[in-house]
């Protein structure tokens, strides 16, 4: 039996007359990019602005009320005989107002505002440590959990106060010792409070406090719960058990991933906006492009001198200051500057791109016979300080 394929959606428009169309007949394709291309004067805008957008911002008025209606005023139906497939519209200016680079048809169409809200209150989150979605638990349901998984088990109920983190923590363990706790566990150690307890502040370190030590049984339900209470407070709302065995489960009121521990705070939309610093990309703070500039960029051309245009952002040899600095350099390093560049030495190169922190004395632009004692920062950090906006990456090849 032969399959009836289904036509493919189409946007259809019959006799469009505006302006400069004679009585237009076409066929669009849904769901596809559509380019309209033609002389100036041939009707392009009167298509895509005059006659489809047009019609679409018409349909949508109409399904206002009448009251409604009466405040935004009547549309005049575009000169076209029927549009058959027609959706919402949304329509940019065709003038360019702004080269910014942050400007994208989302931002300026405003979808990329309800884009954000929309992910931020009905998105899911998932661990990018285990592929596990994360989960929020009460208090009870914490409670309830022990009591399924754990019962008659001896735990471990740990508040964790610092992670990944280095420092002596000093000031902590006696805070700690203050509030009553007699143990704390330290990298996975459990050690008894001391006076003047400390460790290696060059360390990265794990500290949870040891708040109970339980076995999991109906008749200390209510000790269990206010531990866990505890640990819930000191450990702002993360808590972590111990078992027999000696692993470790982890249990938060807010967003964490059950298997390794990893919580996220309460999404939001500037999480998902890349012009915000809680939801730009920390490599290219959200522009999405990084500009870099190597070595080839610098010296296209190994075969030509500095005095010919050798480097680049450059040019060729004038009697300003920063090619009497390279000249300077050139000088100590036994070199001149009709040296073609890819005869210099590597040393050479490096002090030329980066610099070298050493004094030399160049020879003054505005008073001949008189030298100036400077250093020299390098081209790529001369050329980066005369940038504006952007980010720029360096490498050296």
């Amino acid at each position: 039996m032969d399959t009836i394929q289904e036509p493919e959606e189409h946007l259809e428009i019959f006799g469009a007359r505006e302006h400069n169309l004679k009585n237009v007949d076409l066929r669009i394709p849904r769901n596809k990019l559509v380019v309209i291309t033609g002389l100036s004067g041939s009707g392009k805008s009167s298509l895509a602005f005059d006659t489809i957008y047009a019609e679409g911002q018409r349909r949508y008025m109409e399904s206002f009320s009448a009251y409604a209606r009466s405040f935004l005023g009547g549309m005049e139906r575009p000169e076209v005989d029927k549009i058959n497939g027609l959706s919402p519209v949304i329509a940019i200016e065709q003038k360019t107002t702004s080269k910014n680079p942050r400007s994208t048809v989302g931002t300026v169409t405003e979808i990329y505002d309800f884009m954000r809200l929309l992910f931020a209150r009905a998105g899911k989150a998932y661990s990018y440590l285990s592929g596990q979605p994360m989960i929020r638990q009460t208090e009870d349901q914490i409670i309830e959990q022990l009591f399924t998984h754990f019962k008659g088990q001896k735990l471990y109920i740990l508040a964790p106060v610092v992670k990944g983190r280095k420092g002596h923590y000093r000031e902590l363990f006696e805070q700690i010792r203050k509030m009553g706790f007699a143990k704390v566990r330290v990298d996975g150690v459990v050690l008894e409070v001391q006076p003047k307890m400390q460790v290696d502040r060059y360390k990265i370190h794990d500290i949870e406090i040891v708040v109970d030590r339980v076995v999991a049984e109906e008749e200390d339900r209510y000790r269990i719960t206010q531990s866990l209470k505890t640990a819930l407070q000191h450990g702002k709302g993360v808590l972590m058990l111990r078992d027999e065995k000696g692993e470790i489960h982890h249990f938060s009121k807010f967003l964490m991933d059950p298997t390794t521990g990893l919580a996220y705070d309460e999404p939001a939309p500037n999480n998902f906006s890349f012009n915000s610093p809680y939801g730009a990309c920390p490599t290219c703070n959200g522009l999405g492009v990084i500009e870099e500039i190597t070595r080839e960029s610098l010296f296209p051309d190994p075969s030509l001198s500095i005095t010919m245009g050798g480097i680049a952002p450059l040019g060729e040899y004038r009697d300003i200051w920063i090619f009497k600095k390279i000249e300077a350099i050139l000088k100590r390093f036994k070199a001149s500057m009709s040296t073609p560049v890819g005869k210099l030495s590597e040393d050479v190169l490096q002090v030329l791109l980066y610099g070298d922190g050493e004094e030399i004395a160049v020879d003054s632009v505005k008073y001949p016979g008189t030298k100036w004692t400077t250093s020299f920062e390098g081209i790529i950090h001369s050329y980066k300080s005369s940038r504006r906006g952007g980010l720029i990456k360096f490498r050296s090849g």
